[in-house]
Parts: structure tokens; sequence; C-alpha cells
């Protein structure tokens, strides 16, 4: 199927002329035209262009979904503004942080966020709060008529800086451009194999490249977009029927989240024929489709190469798939030569399109040099690739732990910790050792109404995993944080050694 990149912008307005009455999305069951949301985005950008932010300046915008929260996107894209998304969940020196660094002329907030925000702005020299709610001044001006009429942005001016999740450190910005996520959309568009007149269910937000990715794919695909304010596990397949959806989208462990609900009628009765995503563990894969019926499309990238680098169109379970037709895909070992097959390299990307792969993270030349080199993104993910060519990933290079002389992957230890029917979610990491390197913590959320105890949870692993793997200890958590992108938090997590199960303190006893 050809694919375009030329930006995006253009395809609102386009759409808006021929079809002013077909919906573009709905928002918790309410409709948005094709027609009402160019006349808001207009409104906005005209705003925009009267208040003297320019082409290239940034204004952040911390609003959960809505269809106002829709609007300033596009109106920010067709003021040639970067949008700087913000985590609605972001709060105190994290969101400092981000207003800080983006350098912001306008912040855009819901209302009842809006007092975090001016906690994290300065005394002096803070930018303009624009605020989104009953008593602010957002939706009079997205009700305006105000016209807008300068030509899209060139297809490589800043569509957005978007923060990486930060689960390991300070979030770094990543400069996406009209063209990444024009290469965004149509990837979404091979992955999910959508067809004119479907309906994709979106649960993620848009501050994340997994929901600001889909907002051209209407106008690419001729879909509808079903969105919620939130992901909820117990009230997920009643809200997919209610909206008609044939395509629903997962992340992390949501999958794993959906399979550990208890059974109901629904299971097999919703309407839904795929599920794409990333993070599809292979031994979920097989039970999830047989469970509730709908084909996995797996793929792979990072939000620094359009999104979507690899798809898995052939059902060839555990695997990732194979490379966009615009990118390539190598597998390096540390000397910087290709592994051979079936061995682990680190996955590097390259690309015969010019501005696929993102120019750099916003003020951060260390960061920049050390992702992109001789033109191709460094990922620092593992992968490998079978006889067929087909990609498997295996997690974090850095996301491990040296523990007995062995490196322990944590994608290897938390998925099998996932396995156990009682085990809802989990997250590992390295914590001080009394001999060694590091010994191995494990954080488990307990399924709902079960009852967990670390040292059977312990014997059950140890069946499970070499020695070396078998975390010493296991915290139970009521609940993780987590990114956007449901992915935990793991720099919040504890390193304490007393808030804990320790089975080396049970051995000797």
């Amino acid at each position: 199927m050809p694919f375009d990149d030329d930006g995006f912008v253009g395809l609102l307005s386009e759409r808006a002329l021929r079809d002013p009455d077909g919906i573009y999305a709905r928002f918790n069951g309410e409709p948005v035209s094709y027609g009402a949301l160019d006349r808001q985005a207009c409104a906005f950008a005209a705003h925009l262009h009267a208040s003297g932010i320019a082409p290239g300046e940034c204004v952040a915008v911390m609003m959960k979904n809505s269809i106002a929260a829709i609007a300033c996107v596009f109106g920010l894209a067709k003021a040639a503004v970067a949008w700087v998304p913000v985590n609605a969940q972001q709060r105190g020196d994290g969101l400092r942080y981000l207003l800080s660094h983006s350098g912001p002329r306008l912040v855009i907030v819901d209302e009842d966020l809006a007092a975090l925000v001016s906690e994290a702005l300065p005394s002096t020299g803070a930018p303009t709060i624009l605020v989104h709610g009953p008593d602010g001044g957002l939706d009079a001006i997205l009700a305006e008529t105000s016209a807008f009429n300068q030509p899209p942005p060139a297809p490589d001016a800043v569509f957005a800086i978007m923060y990486t999740s930060g689960t390991t450190g300070r979030p770094k910005g990543v400069i996406v451009s009209h063209r990444m996520l024009r290469l965004a959309a149509e990837g979404v568009g091979l992955v999910s194999a959508a067809q004119p007149g479907e309906v994709l269910f979106v649960w993620e937000p848009l501050y994340h490249i997994g929901g600001a990715q889909l907002l051209p794919l209407p106008m690419i695909r001729d879909v509808t977009l079903a969105m919620v304010e939130r992901f909820s596990a117990s009230r997920f397949w009643s809200q997919v029927k209610a909206e008609g959806a044939s395509h629903i989208h997962y992340l992390g462990g949501i999958l794993q989240i959906l399979l550990k609900q208890p059974p109901g009628p629904l299971d097999r009765d919703h309407g839904v024929r795929i599920a794409w995503g990333g993070g599809c563990p292979p031994d979920i894969w097989p039970q999830f489709q047989q469970r509730f019926g709908v084909e996995i499309r797996e793929c792979y990238g990072m939000t620094e190469a359009s999104s979507i680098t690899t798809c898995n169109d052939s059902g060839v379970v555990g695997s990732v798939g194979r490379r966009m037709p615009w990118f390539g895909v190598a597998l390096l070992g540390p000397d910087g030569h290709p592994v051979p097959n079936g061995e682990r390299g680190e996955i590097v990307v390259e690309t015969t399109l010019p501005g696929a792969i993102f120019p750099g993270y916003l003020d951060n030349p260390e960061a920049t040099a050390k992702a992109l080199r001789n033109g191709r993104l460094h990922t620092g993910d593992l992968g490998s690739f079978d006889t067929d060519g087909n990609l498997y990933f295996h997690g974090r290079m850095t996301d491990s732990v040296r523990c007995r002389g062995e490196n322990v992957s944590a994608w290897e230890v938390e998925h099998v910790a996932a396995e156990h029917e009682a085990v809802e979610d989990c997250a590992m990491i390295g914590v001080a050792a009394d001999i060694g390197e590091q010994d191995i913590k494990l954080f488990v959320k307990p399924s709902e109404g079960a009852i967990l105890d670390p040292a059977t949870l312990s014997d059950w692993l140890g069946r499970r995993l070499a020695p070396y793997q078998n975390p010493r200890y296991i915290a139970l958590v009521d609940e993780f944080e987590r990114t956007a992108s449901q992915r935990i938090m793991k720099h919040k997590l504890s390193p304490r050694l007393d808030d804990c199960w320790d089975r080396a303190a049970l051995a000797e006893r």
C-alpha cells in the first residue's frame, strides 16, 4: 500500500471541505465532525498567531483526553507551533523540569490541574496559563469562527517535543517533526490493517506517542477513533462493544491484565478482530487469541524513529515482525559488527527516507550523540533475528542486574513472574548486595482478590528460573506508579531492604 510523508495538517482541512459532517472521533460517546474539529483548530491557530506566538516556539499542554485537547493539537500544528505534551499525572519536581526545560510561551491545562501548573512555574517570567474548563478561557477561543489560511508547515517543521517516559532518569525531549507523525500514523495503518469504516478504540492518552500517532489515521484510513478517558480493565470490553470497535491497542502489561479479569459473556461478544501494539509475551499471545478470539499484531518502535519500526503481519508468535518500508534494522554486537542469526545484538535503525529518524533531543547534545551515530539510531534495545528475518525483542540493554557474576534481564524475570495466576503485574530492580554486585528485588501487585504469599511465590519462581535469576527480595504493592503508556516507573521503586520479604533471611532460620 502506498504511503505519504508530506505531513498531516492538510489532511484535516481537505476532509473538512469534502465531508464536513463525517465523524472524525467520539469521546465518551460524544462525536466530533471533521468540519467542527477543523473550525476549532483554525480558531485556536488564529488565537496563537494573534497572541504573538511564532512558528517554532513551544506551547505546553497538560490535558486529559477530550475533544478540546484534539482541537488544541491540530491548532498548534496548523500554526506550526511546537506542541509539548505533558503527562496529566505529573507533579512537583518532574512537572517543574518539563515546564522549565521546554521553555513554553503558553501552558494550556485542564481546570482541575491548573493549581499544579501554577505551583510548578517560576514566580517571575512565567508563561501565560490558559485553562480548559467552565471557568477557563480555552472553550471560548475554540467556539470562535476565526479563519486561518496559512499554508501547512513543511514536513520537517517541528510538530512536538515529546518527552520520554523517564523510567530510569530525567526525561529527554524527542524532537518530532510533522513528517514523523505522518509516518507514525502510516505505520499504525500497516500494523492494524484497519479498513475503511472500522472503529479503533483509544484508551491511551494523547500526551503519549501511542495516542498522538492516531490523530492523522482517520484521514489516512477512513476510520473513526473511539476515545475514552483512561484504561479500565473492568469496563474494557463493555466500552469496546458499546463503541462498535474493531481494533484495540495494547502496551506494557495490558493484555496480561485483561487475561486476569474474571471470564464473562463479553469475552467473545465484543466485535474486535485485531489487537495491535507492543509488549505481548510469547506465552500470553495464544492465550489471548484463544480466549478473546482476536488476532494479535505485534510491532516494535520508539518515538525517536517515527514510533513504529517493525510489524508482525505473519502471526509468528513472539516476533515483533519485519521492518517498515522506510526503515532498515541491524543487530550489532559490542564490537559494532552484525551478530549472526539467533544471537542477540543492539537494535540499530537506519532509513532511506530523510527525516524518518528524529534530529535529536531538545538541548541535550550528549544524549543525542549517544543515540544518533553515523545517521543511525542506536536504540539501546536487544534483539535477535531468526532465519526468516523476523525480529525478536529481548528488553533494554540497561534494564538488567549483575547478580552472582551473571547478567539477569529484568524482562525475562518479569515475564516468568507475570505467568503466576495471583500476579497482576510486577517489576524487577537491582539492590545492594551483602556480597558481590547486586541482588534482585521483585515488586508484585497481586490480582484482585488474590492472597499472595511471598515464600510460596519464591518457590514457584525457583522452579522456573535459574538460581541466580530468582529474586532474593519480594515486595507486595497495592499499585505501581506508571507512565502514560502504562509502563511501570522503576526509578520510583524503593531500593530498601527492610520493607520486603527476604529469601536469604528465611533460609537462615
